[in-house]
Formats: C-alpha cells, structure tokens, sequence
C-alpha cells in the first residue's frame, strides 16, 4: 500500500508541478485574453483568475508531499521487513531488519540521491509556502519574492529525485517468468538431475514432472512447471517527471527572458499629475508600442522596495 501512494502521489505532483507555471505566464496569457482565439466571456474570466489556479496548484503540492513523504517512511519499512535473498538487485536495503530501528535516517543514507533531494526539496517547499502568506507578502514582500524563486532549486533537485532507479522492472519475462524452475541452477544444487531432463522439458514449455523424478515440493505446484531458460534481470524504471515539467518550465524561461528583454527598453516620461484622493497620473511614451483595453503596466519604485512592483491601469 505504501508503494501505492507513493507512486500516485509522484503522479498527482507531477501534473501539478507542470500546471502550476503556466499561470505564471503574463504575456501567454494576456495574448491568448486579448486575441480572437478565445471568443469566450466564461473562458476569458477563467483566465483572469490564473492566480487563484496557481495557488490551488501550490496548495495540492504541498498536500500531495507530504502524503509522498509518509509514504516513503512505510516503504522504507517494508523494504527492510520484505528483503529478499533469492533477487538481491531488487533489495533497497542491505539486510533484513535494517530500517526497522530509524526508517528515515537508513533511508535517506542508503538511497543517498532520491533521499537527500527529497529532504532538500521538502525544506524548499516548506520556506516557499510559509513565505507565501498574506502577513510575510505584506510585512516584507522581498522575502517572499526571494524565497519564492527557489522554484527553480527545486524543479532541478525533482529532476534529480527520480534519478536513483529504486524502483526496478523485470527484462526478461519471456525468458524468465515468475515462479519458474531454473533446472540448471536449483535442481544441481538439491539433487542430481537425469540427463534426458533437458530432452523432455524444452524451454517455455508446461509439462508435468514423471512421478520417478524427485523434485523439491517448492518448486512444483499443481504438478505443473514452466521452466525457465535464464536468471531474472532487472532494470530501473527511467524517470517520467522531465516528462512533465521540462515544456513548462522552457516556457516560463523563455517568458522570464522576453520580459527582461522588454523593460530595458527605455520608456519617456512626459507628466506627473497629482489629482484629489492621492490619485497619481504618470503620462509617458514608449517607441514601437501601441496600448489595447485591458492592458496594464508594472511599475518598480526602488525607494519602496528593492523587489516589488505593482500593475496600474493602462489608458490612451
């Protein structure tokens, strides 16, 4: 069960973590607002509330990693309780009983790569949504800001999670399916096989065992054997979380660049108008710019803070 959770919770962040940049992309989305693609009222307003669906993205990362993390603490128990001496490339562990006494601290030093990015990440993850509340973003927005570009740290440490290949797949089903009989390696270790053994019990085929041929009761079930022509070979799974996050986060880049490229361009300002009700109007001219309803700019005040910008309305 603990397996289980923790491979559909690795799913369930997985397609967070690729959603939960998109809304994050101000100028994809303001061309898609502002373009005849979508013609829809109800569509339209979904869009304006990309910042709702990103927090509710956040949110389930945050649920979902800690169901993940417990998870992996029961499986580290199980991995221990379950260690196998018949396939010792499957074993996690390194003998039986050894995460019984301190499951977290055995788990994270024998699978050192997917153990400590985890820890990381879950340290990451915590600093970002604890920084994210309302009384830290008003308080001092710097820590949040800073704080919350550590997204990066930890989509590269999830990359490098999936990266430790604990989890394994058998090859060769084929030529060796579960539950087999290896004649050459077990019957020689219990017993002197005849030599017409290899004659009368080819490879992949189900036959029943003559009744003078002693063989192991452990190896016989319902008087029926399939014999297998080879040990069992096992390969790690290869990881799927680049999968999901790599085309997203491509595309937050290369907005994140367009963005930077398009505020170096230097913007005149014409007027400064003080009006009742410490409204303030800010007349000024861009080169190659032409303004569209809905659009609104971010200004930076440096004095105020080093990080934070705010949007205000954009007229003609």
């Amino acid at each position: 069960l603990g397996l289980c959770v923790s491979r559909a919770s690795a799913s369930v962040l997985n397609l967070n973590c690729c959603l939960v940049l998109l809304p994050m992309c101000r100028v994809l989305l303001a061309f898609l607002r502002g373009s005849q693609k979508v013609a829809s009222r109800k569509t339209r307003r979904l869009l304006d509330k990309s910042k709702t669906f990103h927090v509710t993205c956040g949110v389930t990362i945050c649920i979902f990693s800690v169901l993940h993390v417990a998870a992996h603490l029961v499986n580290a128990l199980n991995f221990s309780e379950n260690y196998n001496e018949d396939f010792l490339a499957i074993n996690v562990a390194n003998y039986r009983g050894e995460y019984i006494s301190a499951p977290f601290k055995c788990y994270l030093m024998s699978i050192l790569v997917p153990g400590l990015t985890g820890v990381i990440m879950v340290l990451v993850l915590f600093l970002m949504c604890t920084a994210s509340t309302y009384a830290i973003r008003v308080s001092n927005y710097d820590i949040f800001w800073y704080t919350h570009n550590l997204f990066f740290v930890f989509y590269i440490l999830l990359m490098l999670h999936v990266s430790g290949g604990v989890l394994k797949y058998q090859t060769n089903l084929e030529e060796h399916p579960p539950g087999c009989f290896n004649p050459n390696k077990t019957l020689q270790q219990n017993m002197t096989a005849p030599k017409a053994f290899e004659e009368l019990f080819p490879d992949y085929t189900t036959e029943p065992f003559p009744e003078d041929l002693a063989v192991p009761e452990p190896f016989v079930q319902n008087s029926f054997m399939r014999i297998c022509s080879e040990e069992p070979k096992f390969q790690s799974h290869f990881p799927e979380t680049w999968f999901w996050i790599s085309g997203p986060l491509c595309l937050y880049c290369v907005e994140r660049l367009y963005r930077y490229i398009r505020s170096n361009k230097s913007v005149t300002i014409t007027s400064v108008i003080s009006h009742p009700s410490n409204v303030l109007e800010v007349r000024m001219i861009k080169d190659d710019f032409k303004a569209r309803p809905g659009q609104y700019v971010i200004l930076h005040c440096p004095r105020v803070s080093a990080l934070e910008s705010h949007p205000f309305t954009l007229t003609m």
